[in-house]
């Protein structure tokens, strides 16, 4: 994907580090903690990344995002990070990682591998997610606060698709752009939902 993606995975092996274990999310999680800002519309520039116009269930997604809403929302985030779940009138719903603290994220990303189609890490590797899944399952608890309708005319950009083997790195890049509130109110918002 993009460079910032690539030489955080280099980091990773160099220190020894297993992909996609507690181990891994840990690290990244810590690591995530020294970056301190991450160029958005450089991010979504960069020649490494796969753009597209559609979104598929099960994929991790970045984009810009204006809400139809937004004059009534309490906050909302117009960089999301979201594996899709499915359709929905008008666009589709999503797990937008964003809207949990990182310790959170990583429960819930870890959680969420369970659901992989492949053990592979690559193109044909997507989360097997539907509402009723998660729904139905404590150990998915966590995906509430993160659960998210987007209106598809109100993307305002392509879709950026962060590969399987990439979503540990996403998941814990500070990325999220809040508009009206701070993360930490979003995030404090978010465990009372939990």
């Amino acid at each position: 994907m993009s460079k910032l993606f690539q030489n955080l995975e280099i980091e990773a092996f160099r220190a020894g580090v297993t992909p996609r274990t507690d181990q891994s999310r840990a690290w990244f999680r810590q690591r995530a903690r020294d970056i301190r800002r991450v160029n958005r519309k450089q991010l979504m520039q960069s020649n490494e990344v796969i753009r597209t116009s559609e979104s598929v269930v099960g994929n991790m997604y970045m984009f810009f995002y204006d809400p139809k809403h937004k004059d009534t929302l309490p906050y909302y985030d117009t960089f999301p990070l979201v594996f899709i779940v499915g359709d929905a009138k008008g666009g589709f719903t999503g797990l937008n990682l964003h809207y949990l603290p990182p310790l959170l994220r990583a429960k819930l990303l870890g959680s969420l591998i369970d659901l992989k189609s492949n053990n592979k890490y690559n193109a044909s590797t997507k989360l097997r997610l539907s509402y009723d899944v998660l729904n139905n399952s404590s150990k998915h608890a966590l995906f509430k606060p993160c659960f998210k309708q987007y209106l598809t005319s109100h993307v305002r950009s392509q879709f950026s698709m962060v590969p399987a083997a990439e979503w540990e790195i996403a998941t814990f890049l500070p990325m999220a752009q809040w508009s009206k509130a701070s993360s930490t109110k979003v995030y404090r918002d978010s465990r009372k939902m939990v």
